[in-house]
């Protein structure tokens, strides 16, 4: 016979693994935060030997559904929309690309879902399609990103991926992370507000909808598409 479960309880309770609530992590306390945020700064432009430095920064947005759907925008238009939108099936998730520098905000979409592979791959669309005589004079990478799950320095395929990219590309990246929970420093984060009141105020129904033109540069709903902002 097999012991009850008030039996096997009685047991693990005995044995210090008593049932406790699941917490969230806790964020850095200050001094650790202002010794990331400082580390950042001093390194911020820095340059490799002969050439300029590239400062671009990077993230991932929410999944963007395509379908007759509200996403709690204005408009002038038609506002009805589907009152849930349970059975989406097709969906897109944006990618940013910000050169610091310049200004310009490239934008990937891709059917993928936000991971270390997404990631990497639109990093390489991204490269592939800066001009080749701007790609010589840069002499150093240096990619801004949070410390999310999907890109962060204790992620396997991340660093794998990354390190494949680096040699592809021919040279040195180096990678500055903001603290835990404070994401909204990343310059990128300040493009994606201006950019959701822009798409929220449109039923994203199909790739000609207005607000959603990067879409139709998907040549097929796996390999990722690109738009410039200037």
């Amino acid at each position: 016979m097999f012991p009850s479960p008030r039996t096997m309880a009685n047991i693990v309770n005995r044995n210090g693994f008593r049932l406790r609530l699941v917490e969230k992590a806790k964020p850095l306390k200050k001094p650790q935060t202002d010794a990331i945020f400082n580390n950042i700064k001093e390194k911020d432009g820095q340059q490799f030997d002969e050439g300029e430095s590239k400062r671009i920064s990077i993230d991932c947005k929410a999944t963007v559904k395509i379908g007759e759907y509200s996403r709690g925008g204005k408009t002038r238009g038609d506002n009805q929309a589907a009152d849930h939108d349970m059975g989406c099936k097709e969906k897109y998730t944006p990618f940013g690309v910000l050169d610091e520098d310049s200004g310009q905000l490239n934008i990937i979409f891709g059917s993928s879902f936000k991971t270390s592979d997404f990631i990497l791959d639109s990093l390489y669309e991204w490269w592939n399609h800066i001009p080749a005589e701007e790609r010589d004079s840069i002499s150093l990478l240096q990619i801004k990103a949070d410390n999310g799950p999907e890109s962060n320095g204790q992620r396997t395929q991340f660093l794998k991926r990354m390190m494949d990219f680096t040699d592809y590309i021919a040279k040195p990246v180096q990678i500055l992370y903001y603290p835990p929970y404070h994401s909204k420093y990343n310059p990128v984060e300040r493009c994606w507000g201006i950019l959701e009141q822009h798409w929220n105020g449109n039923k994203l129904v199909d790739r000609e909808t207005p607000g959603m033109q990067p879409l139709m540069r998907l040549e097929d709903e796996h390999k990722p598409g690109a738009i410039t902002f200037n």
